[in-house]
């Protein structure tokens, strides 16, 4: 049995996301960035897009200092 496995058991309509929260908040910051982007990899494959294309989508129209 592996000692950084973490299980929960019980009917799902019983549980709440507190195991999730508990789980994730425990994490780096590193870990939780490697397993989003696992998701989008494995997104972008699933939707049969070249993963060789993906990057984060970046978007500024107008950046401006305020008078004052």
């Amino acid at each position: 049995m592996r000692a950084d496995f973490v299980e929960r058991r019980g009917r799902i309509e019983q549980m709440d996301r507190s195991f999730d929260l508990d789980f994730w908040q425990a994490q780096t910051a590193t870990a939780r960035f490697d397993a989003s982007w696992e998701l989008v990899i494995h997104y972008m494959k699933v939707k049969g897009l070249d993963v060789r294309q993906r990057r984060l989508q970046r978007t500024v129209t107008d950046f401006q200092r305020q008078r004052r």
